[in-house]
C-alpha cells in the first residue's frame, strides 16, 4: 500500500513530467499503429487478390514475429542513433504481422461466391471492394489491429532504453534505484492502456459483426 502511496504522490508532485511521458507513449504507439495500417491493409489485401505474393511477403513479416523489438532497437541503433525515430520503426515493425495476417485472412474467408454475385449484378471492382468484401473481412482486421494495438502500447515502454521517452522512463528508473514507487508510476498506466484498448477493440469488433449479421 505504501508503494502505491508513493506512486500517486510522485505523480502529484510531477504531474507535468507524468504527463510529458504519457503524451510521448500515447503518440509514438498511434504514429507506430497508423504507418502500421496504412501499409498492411492495402497490402493484406493484394496478398488475398494476388496469391503469388503470399509466400514471400508473409515469410517475411512472420519473421518480424520472432524478433524481439528490444533487438530491433539494438541493430536500428547504429543507424538512426537514440530517439523517438528508431523507437517508432521498432514498434512499427512489431504491430505489421498482426495485422497484415488478419487482413490476408479476412479477405480469403470470403465466399467467392458471394463476390461473383455482385460481379453479376454490374458492381466493378472498386464497389465490390468498399461494398462487400471490406465489411465482411472487418471483423478479423479489427481483431489484428487490437492484437497490434495491445502489443504497440505494452511494447512502447522500450522506447525508454533509447532515450525516446514515454512512461517507460519511469520503470527503466524505478528498476535502477530500486525505487517500486517510481515503478508503478511507469506500469500501471501502460497497464491500464493495454487494458482500455482490448476493452474498446473488442466492443467495436462485437459492434461490427453483430451489425454484418
Amino acid at each position: 500500500m505504501e508503494i502505491l502511496i508513493g506512486a500517486y504522490e510522485y505523480v502529484m508532485t510531477n504531474s507535468d513530467r507524468f504527463l510529458e511521458a504519457l503524451k510521448v507513449h500515447v503518440t509514438i504507439s498511434l504514429y507506430a499503429l497508423l504507418i502500421a495500417a496504412v501499409v498492411c491493409i492495402p497490402l493484406g489485401i493484394l496478398c488475398a487478390k494476388k496469391q503469388w505474393l503470399t509466400g514471400p511477403v508473409m515469410g517475411l513479416f512472420n519473421s518480424l514475429r520472432v524478433i524481439p523489438s528490444l533487438a530491433v532497437l539494438i541493430i536500428i541503433l547504429p543507424l538512426m542513433g537514440t530517439g523517438f525515430g528508431p523507437a517508432l520503426i521498432a514498434l512499427t515493425l512489431l504491430a505489421c504481422p498482426p495485422i497484415l495476417i488478419n487482413t490476408y485472412m479476412g479477405f480469403r474467408t470470403i465466399e467467392p461466391s458471394i463476390v461473383e454475385a455482385a460481379a453479376g449484378i454490374g458492381m466493378d471492382s472498386s464497389t465490390i471492394l468498399r461494398k462487400i468484401e471490406l465489411p465482411l473481412a472487418l471483423p478479423l482486421l479489427l481483431s489484428g489491429l487490437k492484437t497490434a494495438t495491445v502489443e504497440v502500447v505494452a511494447s512502447a515502454t522500450l522506447a525508454a532504453f533509447i532515450g525516446g521517452g514515454g512512461l517507460g522512463t519511469f520503470i527503466i528508473n524505478g528498476l535502477g534505484m530500486y525505487n517500486f514507487s517510481l515503478l508503478l508510476v511507469g506500469a500501471i498506466p501502460v497497464a491500464m492502456l493495454a487494458i482500455f484498448s482490448e476493452v474498446s477493440f473488442a466492443w467495436i469488433e462485437r459492434s461490427v459483426t453483430k451489425y454484418a449479421r
